[in-house]
């Protein structure tokens, strides 16, 4: 069996892949009255009085939610809310076991943007942050804007934030090993959904200076009539020559390119086009823009994808899990720019100087250092920036 016949069989085995376990055990009758009525009444009391209360009395503090509406799953597009499930709880597993969190998948059965936000908030306060996942854009972006603005905790679009923080993580050491400077080298991203406006925000803010956004349209530019409102905002920030034209006419010269789009879109002539050791980061799934091989033996110095059988693997479980340890450990209030980029660095910087190489520009997925490190990081800057209660 391959892969994907094994995984089936497994879930027909697993039946789910999470479960709900008791913290307390209840074999007497006094340990049901201290977990349950009447003991449990005094707890109630405590958080009705000072609502804060509510993240040390109950398991809010280490619980996030997971939420989909099904529309944007993995490379499978809009499959609904319950074919997303597997997804989710795969999700929750990982938050689990990488960072010691406990989270809980809730697919919702509308794409209406109104409705999940009400939603959302409504359930939120249950929750010690929420983990939006696997919905299409450009509704992501004003799902997850307008529930920062009234939640008072912590709400994080995976597909955005998470890929932008391995990214740039990946993208620093690999600089280091071509000996070029962030500021200094012109990234092309293909794909301007969530994830690829996602990564060219945070690039911008951790200090690239040339970056070029193309789509199925060619090129992005301000004013370009099939931009929508996310694409039209970042065409303003990026392109600054204005160019029009082709995917290769984007890479042409460009000492980077990063790709979250659709397989076998790059040929091995327009990485022999760029600049001098370029950088490429082909992560479309399962199948990348270019295969790592193809794209070496057109001359990229260092090449990763969200593949696990590669090297370089870019992927977003050393993101997210620590992420939310550190905003949970500090009960931020939200997820800011200062801990995404605090997120980066701290990931960078795990690979030490010795061992960085065109090979090994991340840590290992699996590295067991990652959640700690990137939680330590992240608190740090929640706390600096004033959004920490602890």
């Amino acid at each position: 069996m391959d892969i994907k016949e094994q995984s089936l069989q497994k879930h027909y085995e697993w039946k789910g892949k999470i479960e709900v376990k008791s913290r307390v055990a209840i074999e007497t009758m006094e340990d049901l009255s201290l977990a349950y009525t009447p003991g449990v009444a005094q707890p109630c009391l405590e958080i009705q009085k000072d609502y804060e209360k509510s993240f040390a009395l109950t398991r809010r503090s280490n619980l996030v939610a997971v939420i989909t509406d099904g529309t944007a799953v993995l490379g499978l597009g809009d499959i609904g809310p319950e074919a997303g499930m597997p997804v989710m709880e795969g999700k929750c597993a990982l938050f689990k076991e990488f960072a010691d969190v406990d989270a809980f998948p809730l697919c919702l059965r509308t794409k209406d943007v109104d409705e999940i936000v009400d939603t959302v908030y409504r359930i939120s306060g249950s929750f010690g942050g929420i983990n939006l996942e696997d919905i299409s854009a450009p509704r992501c972006f004003e799902i997850e804007k307008r529930l920062k603005e009234i939640c008072d905790i912590p709400v994080f679009h995976d597909d955005q934030h998470g890929t932008a923080i391995v990214v740039a993580a990946a993208l620093l050491n690999a600089l280091k090993v071509v000996k070029k400077e962030l500021d200094a080298v012109r990234v092309v991203i293909n794909g301007a959904g969530s994830a690829g406006i996602a990564i060219a925000r945070h690039l911008l803010r951790i200090g690239v200076k040339e970056l070029t956004m193309v789509d199925r349209f060619g090129i992005l530019y301000d004013g370009a009539p099939e931009n929508n409102p996310a694409q039209q905002e970042l065409a303003q920030q990026t392109n600054r020559s204005g160019k029009k034209g082709s995917l290769a006419d984007a890479m042409e010269g460009a000492d980077v390119f990063i790709g979250v789009s659709a397989p076998n879109i790059v040929s091995e002539a327009m990485v022999k086009s760029m600049a001098k050791d370029p950088i490429v980061f082909p992560m479309a799934n399962p199948t990348p823009e270019i295969m790592p091989g193809l794209a070496k033996q057109a001359g990229a110095k260092v090449v990763g994808t969200g593949r696990s059988d590669f090297p370089n693997q870019i992927n977003n479980v050393m993101a997210f899990p620590g992420v939310f340890r550190g905003a949970l450990d500090c009960r931020a209030r939200d997820i800011n720019e200062e801990m995404k980029l605090a997120a980066s660095v701290a990931l960078a910087n795990l690979v030490d100087e010795n061992e960085r190489s065109e090979d090994y520009i991340l840590p290992r997925a699996t590295d067991k250092r990652i959640g700690k490190v990137v939680a330590a990081a992240v608190a740090e800057a929640a706390r600096r920036s004033g959004v920490a209660r602890i």
